[in-house]
């Protein structure tokens, strides 16, 4: 007898659970509505500061940041002032939950969860990237033979490359929406097809098209956004409310495939909302603090590669201003050009890629601090430190601390000159917050900024709200303009929603950390996770683990 899937994850990669609930309450996400209704609900939380990066390796290692050693794509490499590029694969230093459950035995299939690697040998199948948000590898499979039968049977992901673009016309827009809403149902049935496949104790997916429309749309969705333009909306419509119901559907047909034995765990792990803060006005306002010193004039090899950057960019908004049909003719000519762009050593890999803006400003070896990748709505800030750093200006310990301690006031002395409000709402110590033996390798202050007031962009949509002034009796007034292209940004808050035998309905009176569901589904099918910062979630372990061993008895 064929035994019944035991626990079937299913994520909504940055779904928003504000979105999720009211849209479920109006019916256009009834397959929500049904787990909302009869499920068990809980309140999530991601890491503080280092969501972007280290939200899914907390989740799938069970630990903190400062213990599986990522917070970025790219990170400072040890020893030195240099960024590289980090694939989790292989720079974390702890073991995703599945190599636990798989090494015991239990079959696992666990597909495209982002910011992972492959796992050679797993007890099952895995894809990386199939379809994805953020890429480390590109598109990837265990066994290697699953690669091709999932190309042959299912194409590739309908998005491809970077979801970024800038100055997205109506036709642009409606062409990502119907992209990823393609993407949604494509990866539903690539999900069903799977599942029907095994026996498994674990089956996990991940949808993250929600991932991609949150950050590219959400000035089309919000009346209010700064950037909102009423005719692109009112031509578009709202793209994330329809990839929403598209992944909507596909859940509703994974969860009716999976039987009414199976035990659903749906989560949302963190929001989106509108795009905030002034990590790209930092570097200006530690220069005017006296704590930083800018770069000196760009070198001939870093001009060359702005300019290739530029010229990338003025090509793709040059195509996307051609007629489809003349594209189409085109499109041999544009495929060769994108090949050579790809293949140049910065855009492969072979070399780090061209650093955030940010980073590029300040001169870190002449610098008593300079910033490190770590998203925009939470700026990482590294202090040159004596003995860590090749070139450090201040003492560990007690130095240190003041320093830090003084930055914060001044940051927090910052405001909006055109609203009055302070910038910042806090500024926080890794130390304070994580413990770790690779707490070094992380930013070592987050300057959390306010996100009252929304932060429009130059690039996408109307560019109401994109200019930014900050003032303060040390820095004087500094001003800027956003110009990057996406208009919703990150919240650590999310949601879960548990479904199935023996789960009763209700919600649950405290807030569950996304580094809690790695013990719990470990727990729950009976296989030790050692060393974790996370708890199971006792609501669901015990439901979990007496459904597992019905479905083994069954067998």
């Amino acid at each position: 007898m064929k035994a019944p899937t035991k626990i079937l994850f299913l994520e909504i990669d940055a779904g928003d659970k504000v979105l999720i609930q009211n849209w479920a309450r109006d019916g256009s996400l009834p397959t929500f509505n049904r787990l909302l209704r009869d499920g068990l609900v809980g309140d999530t939380v991601s890491v503080r500061g280092l969501f972007v990066g280290s939200t899914w390796p907390s989740l799938y290692t069970g630990c903190n940041p400062a213990r599986h050693g990522i917070y970025s794509l790219l990170q400072l490499n040890p020893g030195s002032y240099e960024h590289k590029l980090c694939p989790t694969g292989e720079h974390i230093k702890r073991e995703p939950f599945w190599n636990y459950l798989s090494r015991a035995g239990r079959q696992v299939a666990v597909l495209d969860v982002p910011l992972s690697g492959i796992s050679p040998g797993l007890n099952g199948i895995q894809t990386v990237e199939w379809g994805a948000h953020d890429a480390n590898y590109g598109f990837r499979a265990w066994p290697p033979a699953l690669k091709d039968e999932i190309e042959e049977r299912f194409g590739t992901h309908p998005l491809q490359g970077s979801c970024n673009a800038i100055g997205r016309t109506v036709e642009d827009f409606a062409a990502f929406r119907d992209t990823l809403v393609e993407g949604a149902a494509r990866k539903g049935a690539l999900t069903r097809h799977f599942l029907s496949q095994g026996n498994w104790d674990f089956f996990g997916q991940v949808f993250t098209e929600s991932h991609c429309v949150g950050h590219q749309c959400w000035h089309l969705h919000d009346p209010g956004h700064p950037g909102h333009d009423a005719g692109l909306a009112s031509a578009v419509g709202d793209p994330i409310r329809d990839v929403y119901i598209a992944i909507d559907k596909a859940l509703g047909e994974i969860i009716a495939d999976a039987g009414e034995d199976a035990l659903v765990v749906v989560l949302a792990g963190h929001r989106m909302a509108h795009k905030f803060g002034a990590t790209f006005l930092l570097p200006d306002i530690l220069i005017r603090l006296g704590l930083a010193v800018p770069v000196a004039p760009a070198t001939n090899r870093s001009q060359q590669q702005g300019a290739m950057a530029r010229l990338d960019a003025g090509l793709t908004r040059a195509w996307q201003t051609i007629p489809a049909p003349v594209q189409r003719r085109l499109g041999g000519i544009r495929r060769t050009l994108r090949r050579w762009f790809d293949a140049r050593p910065e855009a492969t890999g072979r070399a780090a890629p061209p650093l955030p803006l940010p980073l590029r400003k300040l001169n870190p070896s002449l610098s008593h601090c300079f910033l490190v990748d770590n998203g925009h709505a939470v700026a990482g800030v590294r202090l040159n430190l004596k003995g860590r750093e090749p070139n450090g200006l201040i003492d560990p310990g007690p130095e240190a601390i003041e320093f830090g301690q003084r930055l914060a006031e001044d940051l927090k002395a910052i405001v909006n000159a055109d609203t009055g409000r302070p910038i910042v709402r806090e500024v926080v110590r890794t130390a304070d917050i994580f413990e770790g033996e690779h707490l070094d390798i992380l930013p070592d202050l987050l300057v959390e900024w306010d996100d009252a007031t929304p932060l429009g962009s130059a690039t996408a949509g109307n560019p109401g709200g994109s200019v930014l002034r900050v003032t303060s009796p040390k820095i004087g007034t500094v001003e800027g303009t956003n110009l990057y292209c996406r208009t919703g940004d990150h919240r650590p808050e999310g949601m879960f929603m548990a479904l199935g035998p023996g789960i009763q309905p209700g919600r649950l009176d405290r807030m569950v950390s996304l580094m809690d569901f790695a013990p719990t589904f470990t727990n729950a099918l009976g296989v030790e996770m050692p060393d974790t910062d996370g708890q199971p979630i006792p609501e669901l372990v015990a439901v979990l683990r007496e459904h597992a061993e019905k479905g083994a008895a069954a067998v």
